[in-house]
């Protein structure tokens, strides 16, 4: 087994025309040379990513999900955008390379990045990558670092200010999520209304110092250097990345960790390597960034709890696809299974303020 990301044969009903990804890309970026090849990263759960092959160049398409989709969600050209502005600035971003809406091309806008090779650790690291007790430690604090850096950007001088609007942003974010949820939600899965309610009666008040947000920062979204893996050299997933608060970043990031005293349950749903011998918790994970940040967290486990939630909202809204017949992948029909528990793990955080 490679450490490396593979992409594989394209799934069923998620096929793109070869022939005119081939002719769109020599007409427009130097030394390509076709007939193009496709195949597929077949991981993540929302936007749909592809390996593209131009004689001996690999590069990376971007497409939104076939069928339903959230209003304001798959943006490409929102995407594409803050790629550029980032690039110069953050070093951690992909090239992009190419934007296109011409539904001759595609039915959908897309667009083309470099692609950057490295090693995206996952629900269990593959046998042929040892990664230490000590190691993971080190990852760990890597992963605060980059997640700081971002944090203490100056979006407004990398031309971002108006990727989003910080005012109200704690409010919008809970209401927003809540309608998602009760938009989406199918027969077989809790109302959430218990949840929602002691979020919306406990919002804190806007942070004091707004930041540029990615909203999907985890493990199985940063690459690392394949000779060191205490070292990140990329991130990716930015479609959902905003102007915003930035301990709501951190509280998403920490929705998704799973540690050893967690329940049988929730480790039955974790998609990260956090259960690996090293791994800091999620209590040594916030001093790390208050720390880095010079912040202090006030009531961490509502953004924890947000953090649940909103991860419940992003896989119902998935399950919701599936539920009604919109996809074939297969891996969608568990979801309603893992939104009953984050839930219940939701609730327990509600009765004990413990994250």
């Amino acid at each position: 087994m490679t450490s490396l990301d593979q992409a594989r044969a394209v799934r069923p009903g998620e096929s793109l025309d070869a022939r005119k990804i081939s002719t769109y890309l020599m007409a427009n970026l130097p030394d390509m040379v076709g007939p193009a090849t496709v195949r597929q990263f077949h991981s993540g759960f929302s936007n749909l990513t592809y390996l593209i092959g131009m004689g001996d160049t690999e590069l990376v398409l971007r497409r939104p999900p076939f069928g339903r989709k959230a209003k304001t969600a798959h943006d490409m050209g929102r995407e594409y955008r803050l790629l550029s502005a980032l690039k110069p600035v953050f070093p951690f971003v992909p090239e992009p390379l190419a934007y296109c809406e011409d539904p001759a091309v595609m039915d959908v806008p897309f667009y083309v990045m470099e692609r950057m090779r490295g090693v995206i650790l996952r629900k269990e690291p593959p046998e042929s990558l040892v990664l230490g007790a000590s190691e993971a430690g080190r990852l760990c604090r890597r992963w605060v670092d980059v997640l700081g850096d971002l944090h203490g950007l100056d979006y407004r001088g990398c031309g971002l200010a108006d990727l989003g609007n910080p005012d109200g942003y704690v409010a919008r974010q809970v209401h927003g999520w809540s309608k998602r949820y009760r938009d989406a939600r199918t027969d077989d899965v809790p109302d959430f209304e218990k949840v929602m309610a002691w979020l919306s009666a406990g919002m804190p008040p806007d942070f004091a110092k707004p930041a540029l947000v990615h909203n999907d920062y985890k493990f199985d979204n940063v690459i690392l250097d394949p000779a060191d893996l205490t070292r990140i050299i990329g991130v990716l997933d930015w479609e959902m990345a905003t102007i915003g608060d930035p301990i709501m970043d951190l509280g998403a990031s920490l929705g998704y960790w799973v540690e050893p005293d967690d329940s049988d349950e929730l480790k039955l749903i974790r998609t990260l390597p956090t259960l690996c011998p090293g791994m800091l918790s999620r209590r040594q994970i916030v001093a790390l960034y208050e720390k880095k940040s010079g912040s202090v967290i006030e009531n961490f486990a509502w953004y924890y709890c947000f953090g649940l939630f909103r991860l419940a909202v992003i896989a119902q809204q998935i399950y919701y696809r599936f539920y009604h017949g919109q996809t074939t992948d297969k891996r969608f029909g568990m979801l309603g299974f893992a939104v009953g528990i984050l839930e219940k793990t939701a609730v327990r955080v509600m009765e004990t303020g413990e994250f």
